[in-house]
Parts: C-alpha cells; sequence; structure tokens
C-alpha cells in the first residue's frame, strides 16, 4: 500500500464557470486556470501521482501545453488514473477537503463523488469529499480563491 496527498489553489475570477469534482456550480465566478482549474481534481491527480511515484500534475499535464487549454479536469484525472493503474496499482481510498467560503458546496457533494468514483473505478463509498471554510482568513477567506487537499491511498 502507498499514499500520497496532493493540493492545489486558484484565484476566483468573473467570466469562467466554476467546476468543482466535474460538476459546474452555479456561482458568479470561476476557477482562473489553463483548464478549467478544478482544484478538487487536481488535488486528486497529485495525490495519485505521488502516492505511485509518478511526480506531479504539472510534470505530466503542463499549463505551457496548449492540448491541455480549457481542458475539462476529468479527463486529466483519467489520464492519471491510466498512468497509475498501469503500473498495477488500484484505488484503496481517498479523502478531499476542499475550503471555500462561498458557494455551499454540501448539495454538489454526492455528485462529485461518483464523478471521481466512476473515473477511479471505485465505488463512491471510497471517496469522501468534505467542504470548509477558512473563518474569513487568507485570500480563501477573503472570497479570492478556492483551494483543496487530497490524500489517496493505493494499493498494488
Amino acid at each position: 500500500m502507498r499514499i500520497g496527498t496532493g493540493y492545489d489553489v486558484h484565484r476566483l475570477v468573473s467570466g469562467r464557470k466554476l467546476v468543482l469534482g466535474g460538476v459546474t456550480i452555479p456561482f458568479e465566478k470561476g476557477l482562473l486556470g489553463h483548464s478549467d482549474a478544478d482544484v478538487l481534481v487536481h488535488s486528486v491527480c497529485d495525490a495519485l501521482l505521488g502516492a505511485a511515484g509518478l511526480g506531479d500534475i504539472g510534470l505530466h499535464f503542463p499549463d505551457t501545453d496548449p492540448e491541455f487549454k480549457d481542458i475539462y479536469s476529468m479527463k486529466l484525472l483519467a489520464m492519471t488514473y491510466k498512468l497509475v493503474s498501469e503500473r498495477g496499482f488500484s484505488i484503496v481510498n481517498a479523502d478531499a477537503t476542499v475550503f471555500a467560503e462561498a458557494p455551499k458546496l454540501f448539495p454538489y457533494r454526492e455528485e462529485m463523488r461518483k464523478n471521481i468514483a466512476d473515473i477511479l473505478e471505485t465505488g463512491a463509498e471510497r471517496i469522501n469529499i468534505k467542504a470548509t471554510t477558512t473563518e474569513g482568513l487568507g485570500m480563501i477567506g477573503k472570497g479570492e480563491g478556492i483551494g483543496a487537499m487530497s490524500v489517496v491511498l493505493i494499493d498494488g
């Protein structure tokens, strides 16, 4: 068994869709990034890559590569999982926390879990997603961005 952690944060801006866990969430701002900037999925990708000893998301999907411009991050998760599974690893479980002052994410939690579980070829009961605020502190607390951190356990 091997464990990996991941973290990502992106700035909130007007004129972008807010996508978290592969779910488009109604909100007046979205995350700025080369891809759709799905911090939740990016943190899971980094955790998977770390657990398998395969570097990080920037190594495999650099933000300088036009191939990944505006890509749906669930595609990045699928490509990441392929790299990990080709090395004989499978998912034991994943646990993630999203840091955001707004919007409230609880109504989207189950859909996020299912989306991630489907890509990782596992049951949604093995994927846990939590959301919290930073109590008004820092860039996230001021509503300037959203962050996520994840831990993944793989076996193989």
